[in-house]
């Protein structure tokens, strides 16, 4: 052997020792597939090179890449450019193996093809590529087809290089017994780092699945919650994007890469895991009396009774005075004023038990006053008040529809996603999922929940999470409680959480800066609520 040879040899060695090291760490499959092939055509100063893939049903190959740089040919992969030819069928219509074409017999066999010269061997058709050199006026000659099959040899597909070229006279030339070994042992290191890439792709997108699973269980439990679980990463996604372009201020040197995103996307898809554990009847709170139905419908009962009860006084009174139309005329004035009166006090707790942001103390105190008002005898014959101490601290709820021990519930949602995040053994580059996801509730005062942490305890990612969180909720139309807020509004709401210093006045800058509640408006939120914004009048914002 000369030391020509010997030189050429240690370039491979070298060549495959460098692709090996990529090989092991390159996790995007595309890159690997462009690489793999430029490296075999460039060990064997291949004119062109074809990298097949196998079918997702096992029954073809398809023209995955194929370079020729004799006609500046390159297509698939990477490339942008299609390539629009028919998958390589590996059996036949009777269903018996297809060993007339070369790289379907090295798919069927897992044995290499050598070829000199094309247009001198037998037992192969070699019609497309005859065609293929007429269309392109190319001459094909010298041909070496590997079949690429992992550590558990599966096949992955089909590696074949054209037209090996004399690196001296550039004329091609047969591919000889070292380009064949060399090939080969790049085909196996690279279908074992194909496989081991789609293993990981796949057990990423099989945890992703499984974190929607529990999403699905989260919106059949309560629908609403479903969709917050959805978009707050949405949300999340789009402010963190705007904190990555923002090139001056506090984030100029704050960066994402895209192990970052999926961590944060990741994190916000399990933000509120911890509410599959919370009831029913507490989440769905539509109403302050509802329980597992709405007790409002029992106060209903109660009324109806006391009105009967008027009633049958009024009637009895008559009774006592006999024919007495004067008498009956005053009684009816009577029962027509305390009927008119229960109505008016019915209206007024049917609208009390309706949840809103603020109860007036003048009404929190006319539902004590009704409650010890009116007496009525209950099925056990004793007499008792209207409402029970239970049902007036609930129709007293100042805001919203929970009462202090439902809200205590809710808020342990959180307490229970932080403890089910941490029990799970995250890699490496998901180890902030749970921080990111638990501290939406925080606020930057110290005085959020469950841990009471301040601004600069949290992470930026877990900042950006309580406001896409706060502003998701503002908006949305199907909760059971409220109404969706306007834009304008929901801003106006969100301007005060930054005077009050609950979330970040920085990240709330870039969020009406970059005009990040626009984008989400746009393609989240009902048109009819998309109204005008002047970014003038939104608290704790100065344009």
């Amino acid at each position: 052997m000369t030391d020509q040879s010997y030189r050429e040899i240690a370039k491979r060695l070298e060549k495959l020792t460098e692709l090996s090291l990529e090989l092991s760490t390159n996790r995007d499959i595309a890159l690997l597939q462009d690489r793999i092939l430029k490296a075999a055509k460039s060990m064997t100063h291949s004119d062109g090179g074809t990298l097949y893939r196998i079918s997702p049903d096992g029954r073809s190959l398809s023209f995955h890449i194929s370079i020729n740089d004799s006609l500046g040919m390159y297509q698939g992969g990477v490339s942008g450019h299609k390539i629009d030819i028919p998958d390589l069928p590996l059996y036949l219509s009777d269903g018996s193996r297809n060993l007339g074409s070369v790289a379907a017999y090295a798919a069927n066999t897992g044995t290499s093809v050598n070829i000199a010269d094309v247009y001198q061997a037998e037992g192969f058709n070699f019609s497309g590529m005859r065609q293929f050199d007429e269309q392109y006026n190319y001459h094909s000659q010298s041909f070496l087809t590997v079949p690429m099959r992992d550590h558990e040899d599966e096949l992955i597909g089909v590696l074949q290089l054209v037209n090996a070229k004399d690196i001296r006279t550039g004329n091609s030339k047969p591919f000889s017994d070292t380009d064949q070994r060399f090939i080969e042992a790049l085909a196996s290191q690279a279908a074992i780092a194909i496989t081991n890439s789609q293993l990981i792709a796949r057990l990423e997108d099989l945890f992703e699945s499984f974190i929607k699973l529990i999403n699905i269980g989260i919106d059949e439990k309560s629908p609403h919650t479903g969709r917050h679980c959805e978009n707050v990463p949405e949300l999340t996604m789009m402010l963190a994007q705007a904190v990555h372009d923002t090139g001056t201020g506090p984030f100029a040197g704050f960066e994402m890469t895209d192990r970052d995103r999926r961590q944060l996307w990741i994190a916000g898809l399990l933000h509120d895991c911890g509410k599959i554990t919370t009831p029913v009847h507490v989440v769905e709170k539509a109403t302050k009396l509802e329980t597992i139905f709405d007790r409002i419908h029992l106060i209903d009962t109660r009324l109806e009774v006391l009105k009967r009860d008027a009633e049958i006084r009024a009637l009895k009174e008559k009774l006592g005075h006999g024919g007495d139309t004067r008498h009956h005329d005053e009684i009816n004035r009577r029962l027509s004023a305390e009927l008119a009166r229960i109505d008016d006090d019915r209206k007024f707790l049917r609208h009390a038990n309706v949840g809103s942001e603020s109860m007036s103390a003048d009404d929190q105190k006319r539902v004590i006053d009704i409650a010890r008002q009116y007496r009525w005898t209950g099925p056990d014959g004793e007499e008792c008040d209207l409402l029970n101490d239970e049902e007036i601290g609930n129709l007293n709820i100042r805001a919203g529809t929970l009462n202090p021990q439902e809200r205590d519930i809710i808020n342990n949602h959180i307490s229970v996603t932080i403890r089910m995040l941490e029990s799970l053994p995250w890699p490496k580059h998901l180890q902030n999922v749970p921080e990111y996801a638990g501290g939406h509730h925080e606020r930057m005062d110290g005085h959020g929940y469950p841990r009471g942490l301040r601004g600069d305890q949290m992470s930026v990612q877990a900042r950006m999470m309580a406001i896409a969180d706060i502003f998701e909720a503002l908006t949305a139309k199907d909760r059971p409680y409220k109404k969706g807020k306007s834009l304008s509004e929901s801003l106006r709401i969100l301007g005060g959480f930054r005077l009050r210093n609950h979330i970040d006045p920085d990240l709330f800058d870039v969020f009406v800066r970059k005009k990040v509640y626009l984008e989400y408006a746009r393609r989240f939120m009902d048109p009819a609520q998309i109204d005008h914004v002047d970014e003038s009048t939104i608290p704790g914002y100065t344009p």
